[in-house]
């Protein structure tokens, strides 16, 4: 959820096994220091594209000096997402994702999906009871 000075992101951190250690999974991930992304699906998945993700921040800071836009860092994830829909070899992504972060002046709160569209938000849900809580939010 957008707010006038951030963004709001909630996660269920719901475990299979009493056997998991909670504190090796990380449903948030820091992908820069004014970028974050969540995920609903596959966490292999959300783990390779938080490396690439860091990866593409990084080279932009290496090239522009600068840390890179929210909105580039979203085309760019998105578009890695869409080429596995359409490559041979290799399946689509399992994880639909939230990205947030804060450029210049303003957050932005972001979903991707699995086919690589995305969409610019003021609040939203995703997950399992994803119509639930989106209803829960529009009547805010």
């Amino acid at each position: 959820m957008l707010t006038s000075n951030g963004v709001v992101i909630a996660t269920e951190n719901k475990h299979k096994s009493i056997l998991y250690d909670e504190h090796s999974v990380h449903k948030v991930e820091m992908i820069t220091k004014h970028i974050g992304m969540i995920y609903s699906g596959m966490g292999p998945d959300y783990r390779l594209l938080v490396k690439q993700a860091r990866k593409m921040a990084q080279q932009y800071y290496l090239v522009y000096q600068e840390p890179i836009p929210t909105v580039q860092l979203v085309q760019r994830i998105a578009a890695v997402m869409q080429e596995y829909t359409q490559s041979g070899g290799v399946r689509p992504f399992g994880v639909s994702l939230l990205i947030c972060g804060w450029d210049t002046d303003r957050p932005y709160l972001f979903q991707c999906d699995p086919s690589g569209a995305y969409f610019a938000w003021k609040a939203t849900a995703m997950g399992k009871n994803y119509i639930n809580g989106k209803t829960f939010l529009e009547k805010r």
